[in-house]
């Protein structure tokens, strides 16, 4: 490991590789650029140049033979058609020298023997064509014979032999030609080879150098890990390679001991919580055994207490009914001051059972319909309306999970509250109402009564909490904490409106139904203006002037409150505007 710790890093090691290769691979393409451009050169001198001349070369050797044929003849015959071929020959001979023209202009070997025919084939046709055709034309055929001696026939054997001067140049100058292109063909297999080589050796080096850079360190590192992954925490990881894993290492060997410590804390925690858990475990079994003692003292307080304290009331009252009168007024005064008791310790103790049982002896929740429960509450809160005269409404009421004696219980705590603390001057007016707010229903119970100051408002739903002595207000004082243990029994929560004029508000959340939920945001979605229908309306049962039997805007007539125990001319004072939240001003007993 020592040896990288001030080496090359693993990305210039790779960079320096490959930039020598690519160096190289490009030298050589670049060599056989150069060598196929000059091979195509010279196969295009073979193909296009070369090949054509000795074509060409032959044609010219054929033009002259005609022009010589042509003289033969005519010295023999004398015709005038005989030298058409004459002519022509000569005409093809002009045709094939200016083509050998274009193609010899970088044979100047080639160029020189062509015009040595040329010069040859005019000293020809100037010494021996044209003479025999004008003695042949002027003296006879026997003139124009005399002239073809040994002499013009050697002549012309020397014009043949300088076409084939030529065909020979042309044939050596292509052999060289391609000579030159097998070179360069093998060279460019040489190069390719050499290119193949290079990259075979490049991939060589790069695989050994990964091997003993990167594979060999990489596997070392990855066994140390694994034994600290297997539960060696302790064990001290080392890299080694270039210096890129020997800081990888370092980085893993951090982690490693920042997880050991944390693994000790974590140790150190589970201990101290498996001691709290044994400390909650004591407490569990003896919270257990006081609910057990619990319900002991509940049946004890429900049969074992509740006989003598009968019997105890049923002598008071014998005493009361037998001797009234016959005794003076302060025997009287203090028979009724027992039998006022024993009620009320029964009244106390029955009250005491109820709260005990709120959510100890469950029934199961099901489906509630508020509107069915608000008849029975009206049902029985029926006798306490019609003494002080008032008038209980409410409006369309939603459907809920819960259970529902427990509910009823609630509304009718609420309302019979509403009653009992009412003005001596004033009929009670109590107005039930619902609205959905997000995922609950908020339920209110608005009435005109005492009403109660903002400092009291906190105090009221306190178990055995007064405001008023029992003498002014009759009760136990355990009604509101009833009412705010079934709430939060349910899931909800309960606050008293602080902000109102004068009487009471109470309000309390439910949970809502999921599809209640979904049609009121389908509701929302559907206004045109992004204002959907309040929660309160008439189908939730919520709307300030629906409670005051003036149905909102776009509401039937039919969504008034349902009015129990007073006329239709005497409704309830305005509901309040809702989502308004605060304490409660009303004294409760």
């Amino acid at each position: 490991m020592k040896s990288y710790r001030r080496g090359w890093t693993l990305r210039r090691r790779v960079s320096v590789l490959l930039t020598v290769v690519v160096v190289l691979l490009l030298g050589l393409a670049a060599a056989e650029a150069a060598l196929a451009a000059k091979t195509r050169q010279n196969m295009d001198a073979v193909l296009v140049k070369t090949g054509p001349l000795r074509v060409q070369g032959q044609e010219l050797l054929n033009a002259l033979l005609d022009q010589e044929t042509a003289i033969r003849g005519y010295a023999v015959s004398g015709d005038q058609a005989d030298l058409g071929p004459y002519e022509s020959g000569i005409q093809q001979e002009r045709d094939t020298v200016g083509k050998m023209n274009e193609l010899i202009r970088d044979y100047p070997d080639i160029e020189r023997e062509l015009r040595a025919v040329e010069q040859q084939a005019a000293d020809w046709r100037r010494t021996v064509a044209e003479p025999v055709i004008t003695t042949t034309g002027r003296d006879g055929t026997a003139a124009g014979q005399a002239l073809i001696t040994d002499q013009s026939r050697r002549q012309f054997d020397q014009v043949r032999a300088s076409v084939g001067d030529l065909q020979a140049e042309i044939l050596t100058e292509r052999e060289r030609t391609a000579a030159k292109v097998y070179q360069s063909s093998n060279i460019l297999v040489v190069l390719l080879i050499v290119a193949a080589v290079v990259v075979a050796v490049a991939g060589t080096v790069l695989l050994l150098s990964l091997d003993r850079m990167v594979i060999k360190p990489l596997t070392g590192l990855a066994l140390q890990v694994r034994e600290v992954a297997e539960g060696d925490y302790q064990h001290h990881i080392e890299g080694s390679g270039p210096p890129e894993f020997q800081r990888l290492a370092g980085d893993v060997d951090a982690m490693r001991q920042k997880i050991a410590r944390e693994l000790a804390e974590v140790r150190e925690a589970r201990e101290s919580i498996e001691w709290v858990n044994s400390q909650l475990q004591k407490q569990a079994e003896e919270l257990t055994r006081s609910n057990r003692d619990l319900e002991q003292f509940a049946y004890v307080a429900s049969h074992d207490l509740q006989e003598p304290l009968r019997k105890v009331a049923s002598f008071c009252q014998l005493l009361q009914r037998r001797y009234a009168g016959q005794l003076d007024e302060r025997a009287d005064q203090y028979i009724a001051f027992a039998v006022d008791g024993a009620q009320r310790m029964q009244r106390l103790i029955n009250d005491l059972l109820a709260f005990s049982r709120i959510g100890r002896l469950t029934s199961g929740f099901t489906e509630v319909d508020l509107n069915k429960v608000m008849g029975d509450v009206a049902g029985q809160t029926e006798a306490a309306v019609q003494y002080a005269d008032a008038e209980l409404t409410w409006d369309q009421m939603p459907v809920i999970r819960g259970e529902e004696p427990l509910l009823t219980n609630l509304l009718a705590n609420l309302v019979s509250n509403s009653i009992k603390f009412r003005r001596a001057d004033v009929a009670p007016k109590v107005h039930v109402s619902a609205r959905l707010v997000g995922d609950e229903w908020e339920i209110s119970c608005r009435d005109n009564g005492i009403g109660i100051e903002p400092e009291f408002a906190d105090k009221i739903f306190v178990i055995f909490q007064r405001l008023h002595a029992k003498d002014a207000y009759p009760g136990t004082g355990i009604g509101l904490a009833i009412v705010k243990k079934i709430v939060e029994y349910h899931g909800g929560r309960i606050w008293v409106d602080t902000d109102l004029d004068e009487g009471t508000a109470i309000h309390f959340t439910l949970p809502a139904l999921p599809e209640d939920v979904e049609a009121a945001k389908a509701a929302e979605a559907a206004e045109p203006d992004g204002e959907a229908a309040p929660a309160g309306s008439t189908e939730s049962g919520t709307d300030p002037e629906a409670a005051e039997g003036q149905p909102a805007e776009g509401q039937p007539a039919e969504a008034e409150p349902a009015p129990v125990g007073a006329t239709d001319g005497d409704r309830p004072d305005r509901a309040p505007e809702h989502g308004t939240t605060g304490g409660m001003k009303e004294t409760v007993g």
